[in-house]
């Protein structure tokens, strides 16, 4: 068996985000977006939610007043974050998203590269840029 296509891995098991307020993100995450806490580890501090999909790790930064933003340019990692949305609901989530007073609207509902498939890209607390795409259809 030649095993220089062998894949070693079966896809992402979750994604862990530094964030500056824990119970913020919570929020973005549990009450904006619908996801579940399925785990916590108080001491951390971290929290733990998923969409029943994937899971995303949120750890509190030791000290939020001196951290400084992702810049997507200047820094190494993680440029942003990209979830699949339902079909036919990312107008809906934009309106949903635009309506809260903790996210940052980078640009609304699009073509991405002038396809079928729609995206649209924000920023929640800490600059981190959360884009969500709805696949075509078909």
């Amino acid at each position: 068996m030649d095993t220089t296509h062998e894949r070693w891995t079966a896809g992402p098991h979750h994604v862990g985000l530094t964030v500056p307020d824990l119970q913020a993100a919570l929020r973005f995450f549990v009450e904006g977006l619908g996801y579940s806490q399925v785990g916590a580890v108080p001491e951390y501090p971290a929290a733990f939610v998923s969409d029943g999909a994937g899971m995303i790790t949120l750890w509190q930064a030791e000290d939020p007043a001196s951290a400084r933003p992702f810049d997507r340019r200047r820094n190494l990692g993680l440029h942003h974050l990209a979830l699949r949305v339902r079909e036919g609901a990312l107008d809906a989530l934009h309106e949903r998203l635009r309506a809260r007073g903790d996210v940052e609207i980078e640009f609304a509902p699009e073509p991405l590269r002038g396809g079928p498939t729609r995206h649209m890209m924000t920023r929640i607390a800490g600059g981190i840029r959360v884009e969500f795409i709805a696949p075509a259809q078909g």
